[in-house]
């Protein structure tokens, strides 16, 4: 298998081959993708999805000069395959492995380190423009999803692009999905462009009318394809984009690398932006991605034959958890709403959404705009639940801030995947949101430690009246069947000691009690608390805790600056106690199984045990 993928060499070697072997590549590229994304796991149906578009691209372009610029990046598995890094694919996603975005330290090709939505256009524009100041000359492709279309970023870059009127082109990979299912008014627009087929029959009915004149014809259809005025039958729709001062072609089949590269040659010649439409399928090519494309986004190890994961599903994730509690919460409440950034089933409100479809609002990816719109609904009387992941909400931190904190309104953050991530990485871990959400007036911030205490917490973030936000780990959530009562400020001891203490956050709770039974074992006596609430912090029980233990340490999965353990310090910095902080480094952290990870950053329970031996003897 891929005998035929393996003898060439990429990008060079695709401006030489005929379109029929390009077409047989298609079929090779995806059997290898199939192939060894069951094995690793990863984003499988966006890039099925993007194979003859990608080939297309470096076909016609010539990557590292030209600039290729990929929103997102989880769609770049053949871009990988076509710049030399095919042989790395079984390490993919994997520590010290192929990343599963573009990395520029991979390739040349890579031209940024990029992981959110809705940036592409910003950054090649700001290239365009480096590019015309310096008199240089190359060009700038920028290539966008319908789903990262719905993040207003994007639209604020296609109008200062207007403005500027900087070459450079951008091509709109439509498959009418981010992860979930694309909703709104942009998204009914390009169905509407989608669903036309004027392109294509307006562009088949000028070449036929003018290969009839007599002796000329056939020349004038060919020299027309260098000429403006034979481009002008691409601008038949897409009023939209040509009122913010791009040139439209489309749309365009996304899967035909012969009209896609006619279509990108001809967008090499025109001045000003360029918007190119071509229109995908997600999944394309391996049927039960067609068939399930938004399962096969982002997916585990899975049999091809079958397509059903190599893992055993386990126990309940946090996020099934909060997604059941929070139906079974509006089943008796009728003020409480769930709002979500095209994140649905990742953030488990899709049975909410199935029962409760007119009080589930999906915003698609507009983060920023999903804070301010709950913080509407809680003005006029809606009790939101906010879930979004915490890398993401990273990106609405002014919304958090002034739209529902400001305004003491009852929102509720739901933050998913909170802490270490895993394989997406550096982009994607949710460690940050302790030390940008902490100092924030108003706000209680609470982490649950299982899935019991994350119900429990749930109960008491609507019944608080204020803003709440409550962050949870991508983990199995296991569920005592007891629900905890949170009383404000409180933290909750989970084993008694008289040597020192542990003072840890949400889910890391479970490592703190395994270092208690390492240390035990050396007859260490390990006192371990749940702290429950990062903000307000229990100010009583921390100044019982220094009258008894010479020794606390904090424990939490969030970067150590800005995080619980500095509150903790900042408390007790006139005290005559030692103080311990454990969590990540200021850094960014790479991708690699979350074990892995907890391992090299000395965060495992081992690891946490040895470090208090540590400072025990010293």
């Amino acid at each position: 298998m891929n005998n035929y993928l393996a003898k060439h060499q990429f990008p060079e070697d695709l401006k030489t081959m005929s379109y029929d072997e390009l077409e047989l590549l298609t079929y090779e590229i995806r059997d290898f993708l199939v192939e060894e994304v069951s094995k690793t796991g990863g984003h499988l149906a966006s890039n099925l999805g993007i194979v003859e578009l990608t080939a297309a691209l470096h076909r016609t372009f010539d990557s590292p000069t030209d600039k290729l610029i990929w929103d997102v990046g989880h769609q770049t598995y053949v871009h990988k395959i076509l710049t030399g890094r095919m042989e790395q694919f079984e390490t993919l996603r994997q520590m010290e492995g192929l990343s599963g975005f573009p990395k520029t330290w991979e390739s040349e090709h890579d031209i940024f380190n990029t992981g959110h939505s809705s940036t592409s256009i910003s950054l090649g524009l700001g290239m365009a423009t480096a590019r015309d100041i310096a008199g240089e000359d190359y060009r700038v492709v920028s290539i966008i999803g319908d789903g990262a279309m719905t993040g207003g970023m994007a639209f604020e870059a296609m109008n200062n692009a207007a403005a500027l009127k900087s070459n450079m082109i951008v091509v709109l990979n439509d498959n009418g999905m981010s992860i979930s299912k694309n909703t709104g008014g942009f998204s009914k627009y390009l169905g509407k462009l989608r669903s036309s087929g004027k392109y294509i029959s307006m562009k088949e009915q000028i070449k036929k009318n003018v290969s009839r004149v007599p002796l000329i014809g056939e020349g004038v259809v060919a020299g027309m394809q260098h000429t403006r005025d034979f481009i002008k039958y691409a601008v038949i729709d897409g009023a939209l984009f040509e009122e913010l001062g791009f040139k439209y072609f489309g749309p365009v089949d996304g899967h035909n690398i012969k009209e896609l590269c006619e279509t990108f040659t001809l967008a090499k010649n025109i001045k000003g932006p360029v918007l190119i439409h071509a229109i995908t399928q997600k999944g394309k090519g391996y049927s039960k991605a067609e068939e399930k494309p938004d399962q096969f986004h982002g997916i585990g190890p899975f049999y091809m034959e079958t397509g059903l994961p190599r893992k055993a599903p386990g126990a309940k994730s946090y996020s099934q958890v909060f997604g059941d509690k929070l139906l079974d919460m509006a089943s008796h409440d009728k003020r409480i709403v769930a709002v979500g950034a095209a994140m649905l089933e990742g953030t488990g409100l899709a049975p909410f959404h199935k029962k409760f479809p007119e009080r589930t609002f999906d915003v698609g990816i507009a983060e920023s705009h999903a804070i301010t719109f709950a913080a509407g609904l809680a003005k006029a009387g809606m009790k939101p639940f906010v879930a979004i992941y915490s890398t993401f909400l990273q990106r609405s931190y002014d919304q958090i801030m002034e739209d529902v904190c400001l305004q003491d309104l009852p929102v509720v953050f739901c933050i998913d995947r909170a802490g270490i991530v895993g394989a997406d990485g550096e982009t994607h871990h949710g460690i940050y949101d302790l030390s940008y959400l902490r100092h924030i007036p108003n706000l209680t911030v609470i982490a649950p430690r299982d899935g019991s205490q994350l119900k429990a917490m749930m109960e008491f973030a609507v019944s608080l009246g204020h803003p709440c936000a409550i962050r949870y780990p991508r983990a199995a959530a296991y569920d005592p069947g007891q629900e905890t009562k949170l009383h404000m400020g409180e933290a909750q001891k989970l084993r008694e000691g008289s040597d020192l203490e542990i003072w840890s956050v949400g889910a890391m709770a479970e490592k703190a009690v395994k270092a208690a039974d390492l240390l035990a074992k050396k007859n260490i006596d390990v006192s371990v608390i749940d702290m429950t609430f990062v903000k307000p912090l229990d100010t009583k029980r921390l100044r019982r805790s220094v009258a008894k233990y010479p020794l606390i340490v904090t424990l939490e999965d969030n970067i150590l600056e800005g995080g619980a353990g500095e509150a903790i310090n900042a408390l007790l910095v006139n005290d005559p106690v030692k103080v311990v902080n454990i969590g990540w480094p200021n850094d960014f952290i790479e991708h690699g199984t979350s074990e892995e990870l907890y391992q090299k950053y000395g965060m495992d329970a081992e690891s946490i045990a040895e470090r208090i031996l540590q400072e025990l003897e010293g």
